[in-house]
């Protein structure tokens, strides 16, 4: 064979040597990372189950202090967390020591201060599990079951980044009224034998109160933030107009992901991705009502976007509104590890393991079955949709790596 030839099949076979190395690396790399996508989901199920226990093991620490520890820029929760038990015991059992008219908004809630001075969100009952809100995706007052439902599917989904929320009764007459703010107390009123109060909020009228059983008010407390951590407010991208005959820019423009792609956050970082993570999120639950959205301030795109205010959700397990997952049939790309998780779900996974999360809340059962149900239709949707893309795009286009190492020192 002559210098030439043998040079030429020399570079082949080196070109062969340095593609399959790379493929095997990026195999066994990939494998690795869907076995650690595996562990996660098994680690996950063995953690449904959160007894609401009051002890504290190992620390001197109280609940407030650890919960507030546990907050870093891209969760608001670790993923072993044995002291979640006793953190949302203290949640519903502390006694109540101010309460007053909840932060500025649309809808009515509480601000409640809580023993050893935890802030806490209250939203009332408004509506039985099985009443169905009709109309627009959005319509109806805020539902206190579906802070409590989304809560724990942001546990299953593993994103982690919905504060902590529970169930809890209150009595508002020995609980609330004596440590009530002038402007929350001046709210209540008795319609029957019921007390209610209207609060203040943008829609909060006198003449549609949320009224308790008696005195006994069903609601859901949310865990505020610490304050060492501020919010920063954005526009969502995929936001509605809300206004009749008027659309919003991507509900037409079909290269609306591309613009939105040389804007920032959403130029670099994780950002874009996490609107997706939320699209499917927000799919499942059925929020189209994420018109902001909050992270971090200064962050520059890097801390993840907070799942905060999901109470427009669960109002009618019949309405599938594809409008919510634009983001991601626009953008046709998702996060392997939330590919995974999804794929895991299938099969009726989701709605058990939503059911065995939420079975140990006080106000259980917290969502009915028409809405469990709904979740594993709408799981297959997603996937679906998903499908679409990688047919159309392929997989390696579709199917993003995006895993961060999370600090919890």
């Amino acid at each position: 064979m002559k210098l030439k030839q043998r040079v030429v099949l020399l570079a082949i076979l080196l070109v062969i040597f340095i593609f399959t190395k790379v493929f095997l690396i990026d195999n066994l790399e990939t494998s690795a990372a869907n076995r650690e996508d595996q562990r996660a989901f098994q680690r996950m199920l063995a953690g449904l189950r959160v007894a609401l226990d009051p002890r504290l093991e190992h620390t001197l620490q109280s609940p407030w202090e650890i919960a507030a520890q546990w907050v870093v820029p891209r969760e608001v929760y670790p993923e072993d967390t044995p002291e979640l038990g006793a953190v949302m015991h203290a949640m519903t059992t502390k006694k109540i020591i101010k309460a007053d008219v909840g932060y500025k908004g649309t809808q009515l809630k509480a601000l409640l201060i809580l023993e050893g001075g935890q802030k806490v969100v209250f939203k009332p009952k408004r509506y039985a599990r099985d009443y169905i809100v009709e109309g627009e995706p959005y319509a109806g007052y805020d539902r206190h079951n579906a802070e409590v439902a989304a809560f724990h599917l942001d546990r299953i989904l593993g994103f982690r980044r919905a504060p902590l929320v529970v169930g809890r009764f209150v009595n508002l007459r020995t609980e609330i009224k004596p440590v009530a703010t002038e402007q929350l107390l001046g709210t209540f009123m008795t319609v029957g034998n019921n007390t209610c109060f209207y609060g203040k909020c943008y829609y909060c009228r006198e003449t549609e109160p949320a009224c308790a059983d008696g005195d006994i008010m069903e609601g859901s407390v949310t865990l505020w933030l610490p304050d060492v951590w501020p919010l920063q407010k954005h526009r969502h991208p995929w936001g509605r107009t809300y206004r009749e005959g008027k659309l919003a820019r991507w509900e037409y423009d079909e290269s609306y992901c591309d613009a939105v792609k040389k804007t920032s956050p959403y130029d670099s970082g994780p950002r874009l991705l996490d609107i997706i993570d939320t699209a499917i999120f927000d799919y499942l639950i059925g929020n189209a009502d994420r018109h902001h959205y909050e992270s971090f301030q200064d962050d520059e795109g890097a801390s993840m976007l907070i799942l905060l205010d999901n109470a427009k959700s669960f109002g009618n397990p019949a309405l599938d509104e594809r409008s919510i997952l634009a983001p991601l049939y626009q953008c046709c790309i998702i996060r392997v590890s939330t590919w995974n998780r999804l794929n895991y779900l299938k099969n009726g996974v989701l709605k058990s393991a939503l059911k065995t999360a939420m079975s140990h809340d006080p106000i259980s059962p917290v969502l009915s079955d028409p809405h469990l149900d709904a979740l594993d239709q709408r799981l297959l949707s997603i996937l679906a949709t998903v499908k679409q893309c990688t047919d159309q795009f392929g997989p390696d286009v579709v199917l993003v790596e995006d895993r961060m190492t999370l600090s919890h020192l």
